[in-house]
C-alpha cells in the first residue's frame, strides 16, 4: 500500500515539477487568490505565484527531456510489489508515459495538459495531505488524458460531487485494506487540483483542498511569503520553505495542529512519541525549531526565451544560533573562479575548508550543543553522547593541514583518439590546484613524512616547469603535465587552455568563499564518450547516451551567510538551432 501512495506522488511531484521548483510572492491577477485556501502553519509550500512562461520553457530545453524511454517507465515502476500488470501501477506508468510523450513540443505538452502558456502552480500540504494545484484553460484536456489512462489501465473513477463542483476519485487502496486511499482531481477557479483522500480527511479539508472553502489563518492573511523574499533577496518570481516549527510542533504537542492531529490518528497503536510530548520536551525541542526555523528556497534570477533558460535558485536552512553560524563560517575555505566558470569548463569541483580554523569552530560547536543542560529525555541522551566525544583529536588532525584553504580540480577540454581500439586520449586541458597561506611549507612539510618527496626542489614563484623534470612520471599520449607555484597555490596542470587558468588563479587572493562547489556542462562531458563508444561498437544505456543531446551547464555550491547555510544552484540550458527553428 504505501508504495502505491508513493507511486501517486510521483506521478503528481512528476506533473508540476518543471514549474513549481520555481516559486514568488502575493502578485495575483485574478479573483482568486490560492494563498487564502493554504494555512499559514502548513508544513510544506511551493508556489509559482507569478506566471511562468512554460511554453518559452519547453521550447529551451526541447532537447533534454525526450530521452526517457517507455522500457525506463516501466523499469521505474516494476519494484512495486504490486508488478507493473497491477490496475493501479498501469495506471501511474500511462499517466507517466502520455507527460513524457507530451514532452516532445511545447505545442503538444500544452494541448496535453490544458495549461496556459503563462502559469501558476503550487504544491502544499494540508497536514500530512499533499495538494498540488495547476493553473489550466482548457479542463476538457485534463478529463481527455484521464479517460485515456483509464483505457489504457483498466482502473475507472468513481465521480463524486462536493458542494456543486464535481471531481474524479480513483481507489488506491486494496479492498481489504482498514485505510482507503484514493487519489482525486477536480477543476475549480480555473486550476486543476490533484490530492489524496484518506481517513485522514474530513468534507471541511476537501473543500479547503478544491479552493471552496478558505482557511482562518491563512498564507494570504500574513506577510511570511514577501517577509522570505526580503530577507533572502529572492526575486517575485517564486519562493517555498518547508516549516520545521510547524513539523516539531506537530510532534510533540499533536493536539495543537491539523499535521499534530493526523500524526497522532496515523501513530495511534504507537506510542513511540510519547516520549516527545512531554513539558520538557515540548519546551526544549521548540526553542531549537525557533534557532532553526525554516528551510526556503526561491530564485534570485531568472531569465526565460525560446532558445535559453537561466536559473539562479538558493535553499536556505535558517538559523538564529549565531554561535553556530559562526563557527560554520569560520570553516569555509577558498573556492577558485575557475570551478564557477560553467561557460568553459567540462567539469569542475572544489571543496574550500581553513584548516587553521577546524579547532577553534569545532570547539565552539561542541561547547554550544551542550547548551544549556536539557531535562528532555531524547536531548539528554544526545547531549551525553556529544559529551563523550572529545573534539581534541580531530582538532590536532586539522593542525597537520594548518594553512590550508581548498582543493580544486577541473576538465577544461578532452578530446579521445577515434582511430584507436580501446579509448584513448587525444588531447586533455585539465588542472589540480591546492590553495594555502604558504603551499611550499606545506609541501614540505609532507615531504618530512614522504622521504621521495625531500629530493623534489619546487620551482620559484610563477615559472612554469614540466612535472617530469621534478618527478619521474610515465609518458601519456597528448598530455605534458606541469607546475606552477604561486604565493597562495600549487598548480599542476596540462593543456593550453588550462596554463591560462593557472595563470590566472596565481593572482587570486585567498577569500573564505565556500565550502564546496561543482559544475558540469552535459554536453561537452558526454558527447566524446559517446562518440567512442559507438565506434567500437559498445551499447550504453540510453539514460547515459542522452547525455549527448544535453545542451545544459550547471553549478552548485555550499556556503554560509547571516541567514543560515546556503546552497546555492545555476542551470543555464539551450535550445539547438534546430529545436529554436521548429518552434519559429
Amino acid at each position: 500500500m504505501k508504495r502505491i501512495i508513493i507511486a501517486a506522488s510521483v506521478v503528481t511531484a512528476a506533473a508540476g515539477g518543471y514549474w513549481v521548483s520555481q516559486q514568488p510572492n502575493n502578485g495575483f491577477t485574478n479573483s482568486y487568490d490560492a494563498l487564502a485556501y493554504i494555512p499559514a502553519n502548513t508544513a510544506l509550500f511551493s508556489g509559482q505565484l507569478e506566471p511562468f512562461p512554460i511554453r518559452s520553457y519547453l521550447n529551451s530545453v526541447a532537447d533534454t527531456d525526450k530521452n526517457i524511454s517507455d522500457e525506463m517507465i516501466e523499469e521505474f515502476y516494476s519494484s512495486s510489489e504490486y508488478g507493473t500488470e497491477d490496475k493501479r501501477m498501469k495506471f501511474f506508468i500511462s499517466l507517466t508515459k502520455s507527460y513524457m510523450d507530451s514532452m516532445e513540443s511545447a505545442d503538444k505538452f500544452i494541448a496535453t495538459m490544458g495549461v496556459a502558456e503563462q502559469m501558476r502552480g503550487y504544491i502544499y500540504t494540508l497536514g500530512l495531505v499533499p495538494v498540488l494545484k495547476l493553473e489550466v484553460t482548457k479542463p476538457e484536456a485534463i478529463w481527455a488524458l484521464l479517460d485515456k489512462t483509464e483505457l489504457d489501465s483498466g482502473l475507472s473513477h468513481e465521480q463524486r460531487q462536493l458542494k456543486a463542483l464535481t471531481y474524479r476519485a480513483y481507489t488506491l487502496s486494496d479492498p481489504d485494506d482498514e485505510e482507503i486511499i484514493e487519489l482525486v482531481f477536480a477543476q475549480q477557479n480555473d486550476f486543476l487540483t490533484v490530492t489524496l483522500n484518506t481517513s485522514l480527511n474530513d468534507t471541511a479539508l476537501l473543500e479547503t483542498a478544491f479552493g471552496l472553502s478558505p482557511v482562518e489563518d491563512s498564507l494570504a492573511s500574513t506577510s511570511m511569503i514577501e517577509d522570505i523574499i526580503e530577507t533572502h533577496g529572492f526575486s517575485d518570481n517564486s519562493v517555498g520553505y518547508i516549516n520545521h516549527q510547524a513539523i516539531i510542533s506537530a510532534l510533540t504537542a499533536p493536539n495543537e495542529s491539523m499535521l499534530g492531529k493526523q500524526i497522532a490518528k496515523i501513530l495511534r497503536h504507537d506510542k513511540s512519541l510519547q516520549v516527545l510530548q512531554t513539558p520538557a520536551c515540548q519546551t526544549e525541542f521548540s526553542a531549537i525549531a525557533a534557532n532553526w526555523p525554516r528551510t526556503v528556497f526561491g530564485m534570485n534570477s531568472l531569465s526565460i526565451t525560446d532558445s535559453e533558460s537561466t536559473f539562479d535558485m538558493s535553499m536556505v536552512v535558517e538559523s538564529h544560533n549565531k554561535t553556530i553560524l559562526s563557527a560554520l563560517k569560520q570553516l569555509t575555505g577558498f573556492i577558485p573562479s575557475y570551478v564557477k566558470d560553467i561557460d568553459n569548463t567540462v567539469f569542475a569541483m572544489a571543496v574550500g575548508l581553513d584548516a587553521a580554523q577546524v579547532a577553534p569552530a569545532i570547539n565552539s560547536i561542541w561547547n554550544d550543543l551542550q547548551q544549556p543542560s536539557y531535562q528532555c529525555q531524547p536531548l539528554q541522551q544526545m547531549q551525553h553522547s556529544i559529551s563523550q566525544k572529545n573534539p581534541a583529536m580531530l582538532s590536532m588532525m586539522a593542525n597537520i593541514a594548518n594553512g590550508v584553504k581548498g582543493l580544486g580540480l577541473s576538465v577544461l577540454d578532452y578530446s579521445l583518439d577515434e582511430t584507436k581500439a580501446e579509448p584513448a586520449l587525444k588531447g586533455l586541458d585539465a588542472l589540480v590546484s591546492q590553495s594555502a597561506d604558504d603551499p611550499r611549507a606545506l609541501f614540505n612539510m609532507m615531504a618530512a613524512f614522504r622521504p621521495e618527496l625531500s629530493q623534489i626542489k619546487l620551482p620559484e614563484n610563477n615559472t612554469v616547469v614540466e612535472l617530469a623534470s621534478l618527478i619521474p612520471l610515465p609518458p601519456i599520449p597528448g598530455v605534458n603535465v606541469k607546475l606552477l607555484m604561486t604565493d597562495n597555490h600549487m598548480i599542476i596542470f596540462t593543456g593550453a587552455k588550462a596554463e591560462k587558468v593557472a595563470q590566472n588563479l596565481g593572482t587570486e587572493p585567498l577569500v573564505n568563499n565556500g565550502f564546496y562547489s561543482l559544475s558540469l556542462d552535459y554536453g561537452k562531458a558526454f558527447t566524446p564518450l559517446v562518440s567512442m563508444a559507438e565506434m567500437s561498437g559498445q551499447e550504453l544505456p540510453d539514460e547515459v547516451a542522452a547525455f549527448k543531446d544535453y545542451d545544459v551547464r550547471l553549478n552548485t555550491g555550499l556556503d554560509i551567510n547571516e541567514q543560515g547555510i546556503v546552497v546555492n544552484s545555476y542551470m543555464n540550458a539551450k535550445a539547438t538551432p534546430t529545436a529554436v527553428a521548429d518552434t519559429k
